[in-house]
């Protein structure tokens, strides 16, 4: 098979297409023919070398996939050869023709989505169900911001939202991406590329302010995220990429919260609630993965630069 192997940490060109061996599962696994594979900017952290948890060199990038169940192994009762199915996580690399995936990762891919949508809904769709509905508590009725709501994570949570019965406000950084948000349910769209696009919220809710907000860049928007929450709102920081200072009495003045959340401390119970939730989503329409470029597999270089580009829109996959 063919599949993107890293050798050494560093820049995109570390990342190589190979000839591999075929992967077996063993007991309790999945192999599955990977039709499309999501990527995510943790990747690209991870090839560079800069993230917490390193894999052991050489290792083939890549957590999410979708495909086509090839075998299983021992034991695998819930999949079957031939099932399409989407994976949240891997053993051998999701950047690659065939990978081995634990059978608790595994999930059924309705026939409406393609693969490159199975392939959007990993990491994005785990990451915004476990900030909004696990960390942040989020309740119908509420108000929430999505910042960056045009990219993979921002779109889950916009559609989440809204099968949540909350309002949303989103915010893109083209107009073809704040059409997109509009388009994907948000009930308000801002640009976050107009000056003082954030002294809008507060008209938009009565003076009240946000019960809460996703945020995708701390270091750019935090202290103004807590000019515009209500009072006891609370901020889910999901994506950051530097410091910032900010005066911690917007906090006390709100009883408000800051919360930080990583996918990677999600407990097993955690996944098989997200999934569990994702799929009744995914079976009734509610929610609809946005795919903005595909790429072929040798042009994983190409994808990790674009995936860390400003003006997001849709997920980035990349098709073995």
């Amino acid at each position: 098979m063919k599949a993107i192997v890293v050798r050494e940490f560093g820049s995109v060109d570390v990342m190589k297409i190979e000839d591999a061996s075929n992967p077996s599962p063993g007991p309790g696994q999945v192999l599955v023919r990977v039709k499309a594979a999501g990527v995510n900017p943790v990747e690209t952290y991870i090839r560079a070398g800069t993230y917490a948890r390193k894999p052991d060199l050489p290792y083939t990038p890549g957590t999410d996939l979708a495909g086509v169940v090839e075998a299983v192994g021992p034991g695998v009762a819930g999949v079957t050869p031939g099932d399409r199915v989407y994976a949240h996580a891997t053993l051998t690399g999701a950047y690659a023709e065939l990978a081995v995936c634990e059978e608790p990762h595994v999930h059924p891919l309705p026939a409406r989505l393609t693969f490159p949508q199975g392939a959007a809904l990993g990491v994005p769709y785990s990451t915004a169900w476990r900030a909004l509905v696990l960390r942040a508590q989020a309740r119908p009725g509420e108000t929430v911001l999505v910042h960056g709501a045009s990219g993979g994570v921002g779109v889950a949570a916009v559609q989440i939202a809204r099968a949540s019965g909350l309002r949303v406000i989103g915010t893109a950084g083209t107009e073809r991406g704040v059409a997109m948000v509009r388009e994907q349910g948000a009930h308000e769209a801002l640009n976050h590329r107009e000056p003082d696009y954030l002294s809008r919220v507060m008209p938009m809710t009565g003076g009240r302010g946000v019960d809460l907000v996703v945020e995708m860049l701390a270091n750019v928007n935090l202290d103004r995220d807590l000019d515009v929450l209500a009072l006891r709102g609370r901020v889910i920081v999901v994506g950051n990429r530097g410091r910032i200072e900010i005066d911690p009495r917007k906090i006390m003045g709100k009883d408000g919260a800051v919360l930080g959340m990583l996918l990677m401390h999600a407990t097993a119970e955690e996944q098989r609630t997200i999934h569990a939730a994702l799929v009744a989503g995914l079976e009734s329409g509610a929610l609809n993965p946005v795919v903005g470029r595909e790429y072929p597999l040798a042009h994983a270089a190409q994808a990790h630069v674009a995936v860390m580009e400003p003006g997001a829109y849709g997920k980035i996959v990349l098709i073995p």
